[in-house]
Order: C-alpha cells, then sequence, then structure tokens
C-alpha cells in the first residue's frame, strides 16, 4: 500500500499545537505550511506525494499509515521536529 501525505514541520510542540488551533479555525492546511513549515515540502504546500512502508522514519510512518484519507494529525514528534500529517490518499 502507497499513501500520499502532506505535512508541516516544526521546532516544538507549542508551535505545532497552534497551527492545529489555526486548522481547526479553518485555514488551509497548504496554506500554513507554507508559512511555517521549516521541511522544503513547505513550499509545496506540505506535499510529500506517494511513500510506502520504511520510506519515512517510523514514528512518521506509524502515524501516517493509521490515518485516514483526509485526517490530520495531532503533533508527531521525530529527530527532525513535530510534525502536523494529513493524509490525501491511499491507494
Amino acid at each position: 500500500m502507497q499513501i500520499r501525505a502532506s505535512h508541516i514541520l516544526v521546532s516544538s510542540e507549542d508551535e505545532a499545537k497552534f497551527i492545529l488551533s489555526e486548522l481547526k479555525a479553518g485555514k488551509e492546511f497548504s496554506e500554513l505550511a507554507r508559512k511555517y513549515s521549516s521541511c522544503p515540502s513547505g513550499k509545496s504546500g506540505g506535499d510529500l506525494g506517494f511513500f510506502s512502508k520504511g520510506q519515512m522514519v517510523k514514528e512518521f510512518e506509524d502515524a501516517a499509515f493509521s490515518m485516514k484519507p483526509g485526517a490530520v494529525s495531532q503533533p508527531v514528534r521525530t529527530q527532525f521536529g513535530y510534525h502536523i500529517i494529513k493524509v490525501t490518499e491511499k491507494k
């Protein structure tokens, strides 16, 4: 199975929680990724494209593969920082 996901990567849990509150207030995920994400994917709205198991760090992968398309995660901590993940598609 492959999934397509986007993410927003920030350095602190507080930043991640703030971004989640912005999402709940109706802001666009891709807009927030462009504004806040420290990952190069932020420039493309956080889109990571399709990936299979074994391509991402374990914490990110475990969260992403457990989600349904359209869902947005709580902050997920990895060695890179805190991710907010949005799964867009599974195939």
